[in-house]
């Protein structure tokens, strides 16, 4: 089959979300209470949407999409193409088959819209003034801002300090959306004061920027806390993105030996991976997944499985995953949706069991926007400076194609754009 482009047509859209707990070789590890301090999972029932609560211990494989809210996915571009990348192929001259999935093309241009989306149909549905939230890179900040404002409900942003200082443009987006946006660490809450008064530039990080959501919830009635990555429904959410791509390569008429995706927290990485992890859990699939990331962060890659909270403030209860540590310091890069300290539980099970294999780049992410360029400068489409790393991670797998004549097909996701990140990749390279 000779296409570039492989489109699903709206009657394509899945009807259900995919969750893989019931297929889990092994049960999940549950959260648990700290030692010490009120009830975390009371606190939660609190604060988070309750049928996304729900959702995060959910024994359903299929859960069904309400149709209101496929409709909100219709109208936000669902189903989206998956390309291949023939230009690419040819420049490198590889034998490999190279693909990615276009979650660049969602409004706020990522694929936090999935989520987004869910969640503010649920608070909206449960009756919720409004929500708030962290975020790194800005786009799960500017999609719970667009989900909220389709909804009519208020959107307070905690957004690392870092961050919201050099991404003007993208800062405007998300007020243009109607999101009210503050620097994390912030002036309005506890735990942003005191971290101010020890260090008044501190860069912030998205462990600080959750507790700040969570402290904010929690002394705002009517407000619901949203997360944009790691948990069981957040990755739930995305599950539309493989679901497509799996019909798309049924349309190719070939599948994938390598699914690729940068990682942060997991969300993009577990949505495009799970429904193909799934067939290979219950043997109908045969492929490899590879987990792209900084050294600024490698929690997957480099961190401990053990139980550790999801803040840096300890507001949430103890999660088994791959981890940092919740208080470490990790230096800034342009890629910040990537600079967190945990990993999706789910995830970091599926690594310990072998499902995953992790790569991990240097923090001046030099050969990672170089990557970057070429993919520009052959397809014509700009990444995301996170989904760069996948770009960076398909392109060097492809070259071991080049070197040992394999025939693979490998598919990246392309979680986002990078037309408001421009200043990041001018820094790097030098432009």
């Amino acid at each position: 089959m000779n296409e570039v482009k492989i489109d699903l047509s709206v009657d394509d859209l899945p009807k259900s979300w995919y969750n893989i707990q019931p297929d889990l070789p092994q049960p999940l590890p549950p959260p648990k209470e700290p030692e010490t301090g009120p009830s975390r999972l009371e606190f939660l029932s609190k604060v988070m949407v309750k049928k996304c609560l729900a959702q995060e211990g959910s024994d359903q494989r299929w859960v069904p999409i309400p149709q209101e809210l496929r409709e909100l996915y219709i109208q936000a571009g669902r189903p989206r193409p998956l390309r291949r990348a023939r230009r690419l192929e040819k420049f490198l001259k590889t034998p490999a088959h190279l693909y990615w999935k276009r979650e660049d093309l969602s409004p706020t241009g990522s694929h936090k819209v999935n989520t987004a989306l869910a969640q503010m149909y649920y608070a909206s549905e449960e009756g919720r003034e409004g929500v708030c939230t962290e975020t790194g890179a800005g786009q799960w900040g500017t999609a719970l801002s667009y989900a909220s404002g389709l909804m009519g409900l208020k959107c307070v942003v905690f957004w690392v300090r870092n961050v919201h200082d050099w991404k003007v443009d993208r800062r405007t987006l998300m007020k243009m959306y109607g999101g009210e946006v503050h620097p994390s660490p912030s002036k309005i809450t506890e735990i942003g004061r005191s971290i101010l008064q020890t260090n008044s530039d501190h860069p912030g990080s998205l462990g600080i920027a959750i507790s700040e959501g969570l402290e904010y919830a929690g002394k705002n009635e009517g407000f619901a806390y949203c997360l944009g990555s790691v948990l069981n429904h957040v990755l739930m959410h995305q599950s539309v993105i493989g679901l497509e791509t799996i019909q798309q390569f049924n349309i190719v008429g070939e599948q994938p030996d390598l699914l690729i995706g940068c990682f942060g927290g997991g969300s993009n990485f577990g949505g495009f991976t799970l429904p193909f992890i799934g067939e290979v859990l219950r043997g109908e699939r045969k492929c490899n997944f590879l987990a792209a990331q900084s050294l600024s962060a490698p929690n997957i890659s480099r961190g401990e499985y053990r139980y550790d909270f999801a803040d840096y403030a300890g507001k949430t209860p103890l999660l088994k995953m791959y981890t940092l540590g919740h208080k470490v310091e990790m230096p800034p890069i342009y890629g910040d949706g990537l600079r967190y300290s945990g990993a999706s539980p789910i995830l970091s099970l599926l690594k310990k069991l072998g499902y995953i294999y992790a790569i991990t780049y240097p923090v001046d992410e030099k050969i990672v926007f170089e990557a970057t360029r070429t993919f520009l400068q052959t397809e014509g489409f700009l990444p995301a400076p996170e989904s760069s790393y996948a770009v960076r991670a398909m392109i060097d797998q492809a070259l071991k194609c080049k070197e040992t004549g394999e025939k693979k097909v490998i598919v990246c996701n392309l979680s986002g754009h990078g037309f408001l990140d421009i200043f990041g990749y001018q820094k790097v390279l030098g432009l």
